[in-house]
């Protein structure tokens, strides 16, 4: 039985407001998560803890892994498993929180109000077939995936801890069980508007809609036409979403509509991956058989999963069917001018740009050809530019880059601005580490034999992603041929 935190542990500043479990009940069930055997803490993010307000350093390692998870709740805590549908690689299903629980809704000092969710928190009536249970290295890769993200800047749901159970969960074999504690601007999903349209409950899509808009977009709540705004504010948050996710080599490999939240946030890392080698075609998803998550599809793919959003819509943004799909069909295509924007500005800062030419599109359509016929590593490229010279790399040397780099200097010329301001630009714009799969994979599978000195190694590194210190190095080279990790595990 799950019990309340005692005094001790509960004084943590906790300020819960669950405001999601106000909303009629089809959206959501009432349970609590199912008890684990003897769990332990594996890793507990302090310094999120205390963008929270929340006091976890009062914890011990023990009342720390009763309270992630879920083992003790705290007092206002009030879980529920979140209904939802989604197209899954484009085949529509009703689906639902099958192993996570959000616990409630915090608010923090400073007045933000986030999901505190527990993964792998046991079976609900959306599991399936499913145990409700995860186990522990997508757990650890999703803890160190999204806060690289968050590291890079780019919009993400975060990890505060990591539990493990004390138990085995059966997947392809025997695994340990663990538990993540995720935090996210919500975890409403385009999926989530497809499961009360799934319903034929229009006043139902209309109070999420109105609940979502007063909780993501409130500027646009007295918009003349509310609806048809709140997709257009989608539209733009994602376009630039996934414009960030472009610009870091960044592949979800899983972007099905029940994982674009509205929030505009990056959710649910399960065989994520970022690449080394560029290569436009990237695939490592193994349960993505016909690359239809492949690297350049992803604008394509958030065009086609924000479509799906705005069917949900179209009784609301007008009661005349053929003007609403007319009204809704304007709003999503603009997605690829509004993606290339971004995508564009953000190239631009990653080569030194601050001003802009109309032959700057071909200018990087060069360079990322060039990177592509030789496979340069996609992250070193960038950062090899950094210098007033040519890269001292003997890949660097051909004639076909030299004419690249010439023109590209020249380019920086016309800017009538000092090389160093550009350097700079580019240094705040280009990573020198992120989570490399073969890191990353070494780092999982030590953890999952008790040793977690390569997980902080690696942890250190990619939230520090802007740092060239020597002892970082290690994490910005590329894989040997041996080390390549050529396919990435959902893991549930």
């Amino acid at each position: 039985m799950n019990a309340k935190l005692n005094a001790a542990t509960s004084d943590l500043g906790w300020h819960f407001d669950n405001s999601y479990t106000r909303l009629p009940d089809f959206l959501f069930v009432t349970l609590n998560p199912v008890p684990v055997r003897a769990p332990q803490l594996i890793v507990l993010n302090h310094k999120l803890a205390g963008l929270l307000g929340l006091e976890t350093k009062k914890l011990s390692k023990t009342e720390a892994a009763m309270l992630f998870s879920g083992s003790k709740l705290p007092d206002a805590a009030q879980p529920i498993a979140q209904a939802y549908a989604g197209h899954q690689f484009g085949h529509f299903t009703m689906l639902g929180d099958g192993r996570a629980l959000l616990i409630g809704e915090h608010i923090t000092p400073a007045g933000k109000r986030f999901d505190v969710q527990l993964k792998g928190s046991g079976q609900t009536k959306f599991s399936r077939r499913g145990d409700g249970r995860a186990a522990l290295g997508p757990m650890l890769r999703e803890y160190i995936i999204s806060e690289a993200m968050s590291a890079l800047g780019i919009p993400t749901t975060r990890s505060l801890a990591v539990v493990t159970t004390g138990e085995a969960i059966m997947r392809e074999t025997l695994l340990p069980g663990a538990i993540l504690t995720r935090v996210a601007a919500s975890h409403i999903r385009v999926g989530t508007f497809e499961y009360a349209a799934g319903l034929g409950n229009t006043e139902g899509i209309k109070t999420l809609a109105d609940y979502t808009i007063s909780r993501h977009y409130p500027d646009l709540f007295d918009s003349d036409n509310r609806y048809l705004a709140f997709l257009q504010g989608v539209i733009e948050r994602q376009a630039s979403l996934i414009a960030k996710w472009m610009l870091v080599g960044f592949i979800h490999g899983v972007m099905n509509t029940d994982n674009m939240a509205i929030s505009g946030e990056t959710i649910d890392y399960g065989p994520c991956a970022f690449m080394d080698a560029y290569d436009n075609n990237t695939v490592f998803s193994s349960i993505d058989y016909h690359g239809r998550y492949r690297f350049r599809n992803q604008p394509h793919i958030a065009q086609w999963n924000l479509a799906r959003l705005a069917e949900t819509l179209l009784p609301l943004i007008d009661a005349k069917s053929d003007k609403a799909i007319g009204l809704a069909e304007q709003a999503i295509n603009t997605f690829p001018e509004l993606f290339q924007k971004h995508w564009l500005t953000g190239m631009r800062r990653k080569l030194g740009l601050f001003t802009e030419e109309a032959a700057d599109v071909q200018l990087i359509e060069d360079l990322l050809a060039w990177m592509q016929k030789h496979r340069a590593d996609y992250t070193n490229s960038f950062r090899a530019l950094i210098s007033p010279t040519l890269p001292a790399d003997e890949l660097f040397h051909g004639a076909e880059f030299v004419a690249w780099f010439t023109n590209w200097k020249a380019r920086l010329v016309r800017q009538s601005g000092l090389e160093e301001s550009s350097l700079s630009i580019m240094q705040a714009n280009n990573p020198v580490i992120i989570p490399r799969n073969h890191r990353v994979e070494a780092a999982l599978a030590a953890a999952t034999h008790n040793d977690y000195s390569l997980f902080h190694q690696l942890l250190a590194a990619v939230t520090n992603p802007f740092d060239n210190a020597p002892k970082y190095h290690q994490f910005t080279t590329p894989p040997l041929p041996s080390e390549c990790v050529h396919q990435t595990f959902c893991g549930t």
